[in-house]
């Protein structure tokens, strides 16, 4: 059984410092619950550029570590930044794909391709430095302290399924405010 998703992003936010989290749809939704700080980056709106808009920052900020949160119905409809980022071989970049098998905020409709597509195997033959798969709880605790310490660009895919049920707010994921407080919270003023 897979480990559920919120269970997961609270084991990330008991292990995050200073990260700049870049977290996309469902998993924005729990993050900004979970791991409320000036340095979530959730404005991303068009659905598979959570990981451009991540590099940009990594590469923006090489002093800063960003993680990013992607589905992997997001990361299907753009894998090419697999490629740009592999290219781009940003150290401070671990790229998170929460991999539940569905378009979830879309209704949880299946992948196409569903178990047959190898995220890692995208990442590693893209060029990511590390990719690893993990898909219990007890293995994610022991893990994730080494993997952000891990110099990238390294992919982990972690097998999840929803679990408890955060609200959607879609006005504080892309609010103003928000915005210029992440802006003041990476500049640093």
């Amino acid at each position: 059984m897979a480990m559920k998703r919120d269970q997961c992003l609270k084991v990330l936010a008991r292990h995050r410092t200073n990260e700049i989290v870049v977290a996309v749809y469902m998993a924005a939704q729990e993050w900004v619950q979970i791991s409320p700080s000036d340095l979530n980056y959730t404005f991303t709106g068009a659905m598979g550029q959570g990981s451009s808009h991540a590099l940009g920052i990594a590469l923006g900020r090489p002093d800063r570590r960003v993680v990013v949160l992607d589905g992997d119905g997001s990361l299907l409809m753009n894998l090419g930044s697999l490629v740009t980022i592999g290219n781009a071989a940003p150290a401070n970049f671990i790229h998170i794909l929460c991999r539940n098998g569905t378009y979830e905020t879309n209704g949880a409709v299946g992948l196409p391709g569903g178990e047959k597509v190898s995220f890692t195997g995208f990442a590693r033959d893209a060029g990511y430095r590390k990719v690893f798969t993990i898909d219990t709880l007890d293995d994610w605790e022991r893990q994730i302290g080494g993997l952000l310490r891990e110099e990238g660009p390294i992919f982990v895919e972690v097998r999840v399924e929803p679990g408890d049920k955060y609200p959607e707010d879609f006005a504080r994921l892309y609010a103003v405010k928000q915005r210029d407080a992440f802006r003041r919270a990476v500049l640093g003023n």
